[in-house]
């Protein structure tokens, strides 16, 4: 009895041998080793062979297959919740053309346009009469005062005079205009301010009380203010440059 030839020899193959051969058997449909009895019928060995063949062959199947990982006991599917309903939101009717205003909001009163300046025109009118009456009151005390005409330039115009009078009109009413300018424009610091309106205030009261002084004494026919008169006067210009200085300065501070 001889072996069937493998790899072109008959003599007895090696389990390696005969195991490639196996696997290039043909086999049933349905049918995925050979049975022990072809294995011994094909390649003419014995059973002990034949088992260890198959065996051999079994293993071979069961290393090259992949094992499958089956969940005993799979968790139920998470779920998320269903999101809670939306709450209805409330609409509100379209606005109609009645109720918007210009502005475009309903109730919202109409801006009143900008109110138009001032004219400050009638303030020359004013100003011309009482330009008169002070000037002429200023320079009459000034007269009754010991104020007169004078050459302040001696040796270089000898022909030219001023009457010193003029002084008190023109130092104590633009003193008290300008403060009084000073205290109501709003945009100079506080000490300014506050120092602007009191002395405003002084400078259109010592004014009003020399035009009183003037009248009084010229319906009672004096000639020559009183000392007192006379000493109150004098120091008017000089109050009027320290007042003046004093309000040039707090203007331009910004303490």
């Amino acid at each position: 009895m001889t072996a069937p030839t493998i790899n072109g020899t008959r003599y007895p193959q090696p389990i390696e041998d005969l195991l490639q051969a196996a696997r290039a058997l043909d086999l049933p449909e349905g049918q995925t080793f050979p049975s022990r009895n072809r294995l011994m019928r094909e390649f003419r060995i014995g059973a002990p062979k034949a088992d260890d063949l198959l065996a051999r062959l079994k293993t071979e199947a069961a290393d090259t297959a992949e094992p499958t990982v089956t969940d005993p006991d799979p968790l139920p599917a998470l779920t998320e919740p269903a999101p809670p309903a939306a709450e209805p939101v409330e609409t509100t009717p379209a606005e109609t053309d009645d109720e918007v205003t210009p502005v475009g909001h309903p109730d919202t009163p109409t801006p009143p346009p900008p109110a138009r300046s001032a004219v400050v025109w009638p303030v020359v009118l004013l100003a011309l009469p009482a330009f008169v009456a002070i000037w002429s009151g200023w320079v009459g005390l000034g007269g009754l005062t010991g104020f007169g005409v004078v050459h302040p330039l001696p040796g270089i115009w000898d022909d030219f005079s001023l009457n010193s009078a003029i002084t008190l009109p023109i130092g104590v009413e633009t003193y008290g205009a300008y403060a009084l300018y000073v205290w109501l424009s709003g945009r100079v610091p506080d000490r300014a301010r506050r120092f602007a309106k009191w002395s405003a205030v002084a400078s259109l009261l010592v004014g009003a009380l020399g035009q009183v002084a003037y009248h009084l004494l010229e319906a009672a026919g004096v000639t020559a203010a009183p000392w007192w008169i006379t000493t109150a006067v004098a120091c008017l210009p000089v109050a009027v440059l320290g007042m003046g200085a004093a309000l040039a300065h707090l203007v331009r501070t910004h303490d």
